[in-house]
């Protein structure tokens, strides 16, 4: 998914076998960026680009207009409008306007089938949208008629609701195609108001230096927990596109619709936002968009080159296409301007160490280090990008050969398909220094490709070695379940990935005192409260990040708050995703090593060493509370080493009782087998089964080791709530979910997000269930913790606060 597709990977580790030692020796010894895509540029050939070529094949068919394909999209759209799932219907209208050409008039009949599920979600102004282009795009002259009437409805039903009507009037039951239902769908494309500011760093926060931190982010004053740190927009993202073996995970049948549809056909791929009634791209049927906004502006900033390119880049993964994505946004003029020598002034930044000094703590550093005013670091500052760390040294050599051919292969193909990108145009651009018009022009490029534009590749090559290391995961909330379930659980599902110039300063921590919230939704030109510049030219700053920001309100942004109370002069740490709640100390610190090229030594991992040591100096004493206890005497079980090997042995010295690590582990997996069996049954809509299967593990000998704060015992009992509210017994369901708590609350703490979500879960059940003293006394609770790690728009909160004004009512 990240990587190059496996046939790729194969391919050029077999060139780098086939490669002589003194030619693996030369390449190994490079230091420069350029010179390593040089090497892989004389390392690629036709049979590199016909390779390629075969492999995008079998990826084609994704990305090329389809009538046929079309015409089996609008089927499965009229089978599910008339069932009246109409959000299932949308999604295949919209896969069908994916799938058409633009001269076909399979075109006009998907987008007037889709504004007859659009008017029955509710989404009248959409509805109307897609009545113009059916008729823009040629929708049959018998057939009008019908567009026609679903025009005088929508736009009578919006003058309706903007006359203050509380109620959504039913569309015409006359439509033989289906008919309405009586609740409110909220339109997919509808959000709620988050009121970011401008990104930047807070008040309250610096930018500092040493040379064993790097660049990292320090509080100049006490900052209290859930408060602001900083607010960023990725410099360039890429959507995450399925796999089948993503689908397969989600444990969906093909006969359910959101297991046939994956975030790349649910989001915007330029703004991530969710949408129902994409806009398609008019050359590929992969690409599509919120708003025909979103469409130019992908457009002009990278997708007039990447559309031609579309199975080749699927083929080289996401990384190589972020990568591409960042270097065509940068342009030539600005990959100069970050490549000049830092200049001394008050207009410049001064540098602090000598180029190339490395963070021996932290993987998101620079290899320039140069301490610059907290209000340049927001998305668009393409120099912040250009210097964050690549660790060519870091890398092994066989990674490097891969990233240099790779970062070769794209900018072959590339100079393949046409002109140069206009950003890179040097006609229109000043050229390159002798000394980088050096490198070797691409075998079989275009006419119009200068030999200098080489260096396009080599910052390709640049920008996908740093993003093994700041590349950061985009995740949501995603309801997981069938559509038809009386109760969805939900999970957290990683949608994108991106650059964030401004959150690569903070370092990393096992146990960070920072959250972090993605919002997908519209932004707004807000008052400028954060970062703000002193002196003379402070106006000029403030407006020019503003409109930076707006340009691109409607994107992704992230806000970073405090966790914790942070005290004067700590430093702001954030987790990479080895959490000291989640994995292992040794386990984390293999990880980051791995990743990041640097041995963690965060507060928490030098406390659970120095534990490790005392544990070792004790010989082969008990290991603490292990979440399992004695199913003789019901005393904790602690772990020990003897020379048969490791076992648990009971705390109570009178009983005795032990068990073998062994016997532990496949009584372990016995439970975790039952409990997937138990939520496939679930899956398939039936609750009853899965409550008796959990049931009867919760009683087995397999489960009576496991305690109350055991994670697995919590999953068990997670998922007994969720069987028992599938059945509308709310009581139950509340009474399990309870349990469920005691385990996250042990393995998360009592102020984690992972606690905010249980408590909001707790609250709708007690909601549902008619039990208004329990449900006012978790209110509360969850809302306290889903502002502090989510802020005061997230969704969840507008939902607590209508159940308790219901109840209070």
């Amino acid at each position: 998914m990240d990587l190059p597709c496996v046939q790729w990977q194969d391919h050029v580790a077999q060139k780098w076998s086939r490669l002589d030692p003194a030619r693996k020796q030369c390449f190994t010894s490079l230091l420069e960026i350029d010179d390593v895509f040089q090497f892989g540029l004389t390392q690629t050939n036709q049979g590199d680009v016909d390779l390629l070529s075969s492999i995008s094949k079998t990826k084609a068919q994704l990305v090329q207009k389809d009538p046929e394909k079309a015409a089996i999209s609008r089927e499965r759209g009229n089978s599910c409008f008339k069932t009246r799932d109409y959000t299932g219907a949308a999604l295949h209208y919209s896969q069908g306007v994916c799938f058409a050409p633009q001269s076909s008039e399979q075109l006009s009949l998907c987008y007037a089938n889709r504004s007859a599920a659009l008017c029955h979600l509710h989404c009248y102004q959409e509805s109307l949208d897609d009545i113009d282009r059916a008729m823009a795009f040629g929708y049959p002259s018998h057939l009008q008629y019908k567009l026609q009437d679903r025009r005088v409805q929508c736009q009578s039903y919006l003058s309706w609701s903007q006359s203050g009507k509380p109620d959504y009037p039913e569309p015409n039951s006359g439509d033989t195609r289906g008919t309405g239902d009586t609740t409110y769908v909220k339109p997919a494309n509808e959000s709620i108001h988050n009121g970011i500011d401008p990104p930047g760093i807070s008040q309250g926060v610096a930018v500092s230096f040493s040379p064993e931190k790097g660049r990292h982010l320090v509080a100049t004053e006490r900052i209290a927990r859930g408060q602001v740190i900083l607010e960023d927009r990725p410099y360039s993202c890429v959507l995450i596109p399925w796999t089948e073996e993503m689908r397969k995970n989600e444990r969906r049948t093909e006969t359910k619709e959101r297991g046939l549809f994956g975030t790349e056909d649910r989001h915007c791929h330029r703004c991530l936002r969710e949408t129902l009634c994409p806009v398609p791209c008019e050359g590929c049927s992969c690409s599509r968009y919120c708003s025909r906004e979103c469409l130019q502006e992908a457009w002009e900033e990278h997708h007039r080159w990447e559309c031609p390119l579309g199975a080749p880049l699927m083929a080289l993964g996401v990384m190589s296409q972020l990568a591409l994505r960042v270097t065509l946004k940068a342009g030539l003029k600005g990959v100069q301007s970050a490549r000049e020598p830092v200049k001394d002034g008050n207009s410049s930044y001064k540098p602090v160490t000598e180029p190339g000094t490395e963070c021996s703590i932290t993987g998101t550093s620079y290899d320039s280090i140069n301490i610059q005013p907290s209000s340049v670091h927001y998305g668009d500052s393409y120099s912040s990008v250009y210097h964050l760390l690549h660790h060519l040294d870091g890398h092994g050599a066989s990674l490097r050969f891969l990233c240099a051919v790779t970062a070769a292969m794209l900018y072959v193909t590339l100079s393949r398909t046409g002109p140069p990108p206009v950003p890179w145009d040097l006609e229109a651009s000043s050229s390159v220094t002798n000394s980088q018009s050096q490198g070797p022009e691409a075998e079989g490029g275009s006419v119009g490709w200068s030999p200098d534009l080489w260096l396009l590749g080599s910052v390709v090559l640049r920008h996908l070695l740093q993003l093994r290391c700041n590349a950061q995961a985009i995740s949501m909330l995603q309801d997981a379940g069938v559509t038809n379930s009386v109760v969805q659980s939900s999970h957290e599902v990683r949608i994108a990935t991106a650059i964030f110039p401004t959150l690569s300063l903070l370092n990393h921590s096992c146990s960070p005192n920072t959250s972090l919230a993605f919002s997908l939704g519209a932004g707004a030109q807000t008052s400028l409260s954060h970062s703000v510049r002193s002196g003379p030219d402070a106006s000029s700053h403030a407006s020019e990040r503003i409109d930076r920001f707006n340009s691109s309100a409607r994107g992704v942004a992230i806000t970073v708050r405090a966790s914790k109370d942070i005290a004067l002069g700590q430093e702001i740490l954030h987790c990479y995703g080895p959490h000291r709640n989640r994995m292992a100390m040794c386990e984390r610190r293999r990880l980051l090593q791995e990743q990041y090229y640097f041995l963690c030594t965060c507060e928490s991992c030098v406390q659970q060493q120095e534990e490790v040591e005392e544990k070792t100096a004790g010989s082969r004493q008990g290991s603490g509370a292990s979440g399992l206890h004695c199913a003789k005497c019901k005393g904790s079980l602690k772990k020990c080493e003897v020379q048969e090997g490791v076992k648990y042995v009971c705390a109570q010295p009178s009983c005795g009782q032990h068990i073998s690590s062994s016997e532990v582990s496949r009584r372990l997996q016995e439970v975790r087998k039952h409990l997937e069996k138990a939520v496939d049954l679930m899956e398939r809509d039936r609750p009853d089964e899965a409550l008796r299967l959990l049931q009867r593990t919760t009683v087995s000998q397999s489960a009576l080791i496991l305690t109350e704060s055991h994670p697995l015992q919590g999953e068990v009992a997670d998922a007994m709530a969720r069987a028992h509210a599938t059945m509308g017994d709310w009581t139950s369901a509340a009474s399990q979910l309870q349990r469920s708590a005691v385990a996250i609350h042990s393995q998360y703490g009592e102020d984690s997000i992972e606690m905010s979500r249980q408590l909001f879960k707790l609250a709708q059940l007690h909601f549902n269930g008619g039990a208004v003293g329990a449900a006012l006394s978790v209110i509360p609770r969850a809302r306290r913790l889903l502002c502090l790690h989510c802020g005061p728009q997230c969704p969840e909160l507008h939902e607590l606060q209508a159940m308790e004004d219901c109840l209070q009512g």
